[in-house]
């Protein structure tokens, strides 16, 4: 059996790089913050965006093109949990849902997990993939 990780916490920059006013320090996430945070970035970066790492990522946004049905809604979940489980060593991944909205022309994704190492309730993550230019 696996050893269990334990850790007294995570801590990341927030994105917006806004200056706490009391100590003029960036901004920091903390635990499920920046977990969450992290999930959303994986999902949202293109693999060969960041240097060094070129596998790193998902390509849920080439698949934004392809007609929106069930096989498409199955192939981004499939590459969600994939990328998920490949690149956030932190979390337990539970349940990947995406849902096809054509009137609004996106799917709708909701992540739940558990994170490792901490005292955390179970997680949920939602957010819309939509075409941009």
């Amino acid at each position: 059996m696996p050893a269990e990780r334990i850790s007294k916490g995570f801590k990341d920059i927030s994105a917006i790089f806004e200056v706490n006013p009391l100590n003029d320090d960036l901004i920091a996430l903390k635990n499920a913050n920046a977990i969450a945070r992290s999930i959303r970035n994986l999902v949202f970066t293109v693999p060969g965006d960041k240097p060094f790492n070129p596998f790193l990522g998902c390509r849920v946004s080439e698949m934004l093109f392809d007609p929106m049905d069930k096989i498409t809604t199955s192939a981004i979940r499939s590459e969600i949990e994939e990328t998920v489980n490949n690149y956030e060593p932190r979390v337990n991944l539970k349940k990947v849902q995406v849902q096809e909205n054509p009137d609004g022309n996106e799917y709708n994704v909701i992540i739940n997990y558990t994170i490792i190492g901490i005292e955390a309730d179970a997680q949920q993550l939602s957010f819309a993939l939509e075409l941009t230019r």
